[in-house]
């Protein structure tokens, strides 16, 4: 795990003690429990956020691994979720389950 920002001064230069984080810089000391997991934000090809059950178009034609399928561009999908991974885009197309990376799509 990274060492995360001070909360008093946002500078990174912080040491790791085995119970508290503290701040080379400004001296400023936490406990570890109390580190905040920063909210992912997922943004789209233009940089609007995403969020759960948006409705996202393809930018351009994706071809499907494994087959000789092409998802074109255009393509509407409703009801995305959001999720942890390489890609960000959980959905249904035609009936189908699909995994997208955001920076192929746009909000719709």
């Amino acid at each position: 795990m990274p060492n995360p920002p001070c909360p008093a001064c946002s500078l990174e230069d912080v040491l790791s003690h085995s119970d508290h984080w503290e701040c080379a810089t400004c001296g400023h000391e936490w406990p570890k429990e109390a580190t905040p997991e920063a909210a992912r934000v997922v943004k789209d090809a233009h940089g609007n956020v995403l969020a759960d059950g948006d409705s996202v178009t393809l930018i351009k034609d994706l071809k499907l691994r494994g087959g000789s399928g092409v998802l074109k561009q255009g393509t509407k999908v409703k009801s995305i979720r959001l999720v942890d991974g390489d890609h960000e885009i959980d959905c249904k197309i035609d009936g189908s389950a699909m995994a997208l990376k955001a920076c192929f799509v746009k909000k719709a």
